[in-house]
């Protein structure tokens, strides 16, 4: 089975397992075809993660295909950054990252694995109504500033159903499957990725690009109720859902109305507690030390736990920040195996910078550093940022596959993995219904927090939070419900497999026979 946020994508990782191909080829198939139709959110410009599941060994790993900051950024020079400029730029980590998860645990040569994605951007495809709003978005809000003539239709973003071809990244791919990773961190991509970074007062250079790696990391995990739940450890954000999940389990979160304002104000606390931790605490473990065991100790949970009431609590500390420009989507194989997958450039475009002759952006995810020099997650050269991007993988007690889920979106992912959780353990709702159900999404707004609510949270739900004293924006509804994220779930059990896509995306689920 495969799901993606995009149809073309899930078709070609669904031909991959009929030929032959196994869960992680399917997936790095499925990453370049999303680069291809999702360039607004995901491509080669920007960083990846990935949990494999072993269906063989039952051993789960993290691979973290996140880029650095370059060696000349100084606290200085980012201190003067818009969030969107050249200062932003890391390395683009996602090549890499496909071509090391394809060549420690796939099957099939690069080659043959990224071919859909090149025949895909070399004859076009159908663009989606949701990806058509938010390329429009994106074009709009850089207007002029930048060059964005390769990745729209005479300067203009392409419109839902319209077929765009991108040349450009043809190129690109193709230089990738026939050179692997020194066609792009040492060739004519890494320089022509520098020329316009610097063209645009960046500091990245060719010693940054060469220089890259990826890292193999333990994932991490918690229990909650009955199964375990696993993410990538620190830069990754996914310990804040483990520790949501904690300060949960302590209630009884399946007595409490689904929609109804005692769970929604239990939720958003644990959320809220949660962030405060990992917005301090998660940076690159590498450079600082992140006291993942005792912030994932369930005697911390119970400290944690009862400081929640009936009214909103004050918290210190930091503040999440919402978004929705990413891919997420996982595969499951005939023999077991599972690969949960994300990618992204952060915020849509990212920088809007586009390599000349390449068809894809480069990322902003610098912006995810801090300019405060006591803060673990400051800016620093050769440094990985703080990174939202989390694929999540479910295993049975026993250890045992359940199945991958996530849910893309900027600082909305923990949220999203803790609300498609509850609804999954302590709900029980298929893949499908746990993806359908509403969601909120806490924000900062004027330096506090702002609670986004879907428009089908009941109306005296919302009442009742605001007299607790939680701020919201409630009712969003239509192509904004995106900022909701946008999950994917396989669930895999002794009957079969099950799966669900989000309806707040372009994708599908699709499963396949595979016969010995």
């Amino acid at each position: 089975m495969v799901a993606t946020s995009q149809r073309a994508a899930t078709r070609v990782g669904v031909d991959v397992l009929r030929a032959g191909g196994n869960a992680v080829d399917a997936a790095v198939a499925a990453a370049a075809a999303l680069a291809v139709t999702e360039p607004i959110s995901t491509g080669l410009g920007g960083d990846c993660f990935a949990l494999f599941f072993d269906g063989k060994t039952r051993k789960l790993h993290a691979l973290n295909g996140s880029g650095r900051a370059p060696a000349a950024l100084t606290r200085e020079r980012f201190a003067q950054s818009s969030g969107f400029d050249a200062h932003t730029v890391t390395v683009p980590g996602a090549c890499a990252g496909w071509l090391d998860l394809l060549a420690t645990h796939g099957t099939w040569p690069r080659d043959r694995v990224l071919a859909p994605a090149i025949a895909l951007a070399e004859r076009g495809f159908a663009v989606g109504d949701v990806t058509a709003y938010y390329w429009h978005f994106n074009v709009e809000k850089f207007g002029p500033q930048r060059d964005l003539t390769e990745l729209t239709i005479g300067g203009r973003a392409p419109r839902a159903g319209e077929t765009f071809r991108n040349p450009g990244m043809v190129k690109a791919l193709r230089a990738v499957a026939n050179g692997g990773k020194d066609a792009f961190y040492r060739g004519e991509i890494a320089k022509a990725i520098v020329d316009v970074v610097q063209a645009a007062g960046g500091v990245l250079a060719l010693s940054d690009l060469a220089a890259h790696e990826s890292t193999w990391d333990e994932p991490i995990s918690t229990t909650y109720r009955n199964v375990r739940v696993w993410e990538c450890p620190p830069n990754g954000q996914g310990i804040t859902a483990l520790l949501a999940l904690n300060i949960l389990e302590r209630f009884d979160v399946a007595s409490l109305g689904a929609l109804g304002p005692d769970r929604m104000h239990l939720l958003i606390e644990a959320m809220r507690l949660a962030f405060a931790d990992t917005r301090w605490y998660v940076a690159d473990p590498r450079v600082t030390k992140v006291p993942i065991a005792e912030l994932l100790s369930k005697d911390y949970a119970k400290k944690r736990s009862a400081l929640i009431g009936r009214e909103r609590i004050d918290i210190a500390r930091g503040s999440p920040v919402a978004g929705s420009d990413t891919v997420y989507f996982c595969t499951l194989d005939a023999h077991g195996n599972a690969c949960s997958f994300i990618n992204s450039n952060y915020a849509g475009l990212g920088t809007g910078l586009i390599p000349r002759g390449f068809g894809f952006s480069l990322q902003n995810r610098g912006a995810c550093f801090s300019s405060d020099p006591t803060h673990p997650n400051v800016v620093a050269p050769g440094k990985r940022p703080y990174h939202t991007i989390i694929p999540g993988m479910i295993t049975n007690l026993d250890g045992s596959l359940w199945g991958p889920f996530g849910v893309m979106g900027g600082f909305m992912q923990p949220q999203g993995h803790v609300q498609v959780i509850i609804g999954l353990v302590d709900d029980k709702l298929s893949p499908q219904a746990a993806l359908d159900r509403a969601r909120f999404c806490i924000e900062p707004v004027d330096g506090d927090q702002v609670v986004q609510l879907e428009h089908d949270v009941p109306p005296a739900t919302v009442a009742e939070l605001e007299r607790r004293g939680h701020k919201l924006k409630p009712g969003i509804s239509g192509f904004e419900r995106s900022l909701f994220g946008r999950g994917q779930i396989i669930h895999r059990d002794p009957s079969g497999v099950t799966g669900g896509t989000d309806n707040r995306a372009d994708g599908s689920v699709e499963s396949t026979v595979v016969r010995s």
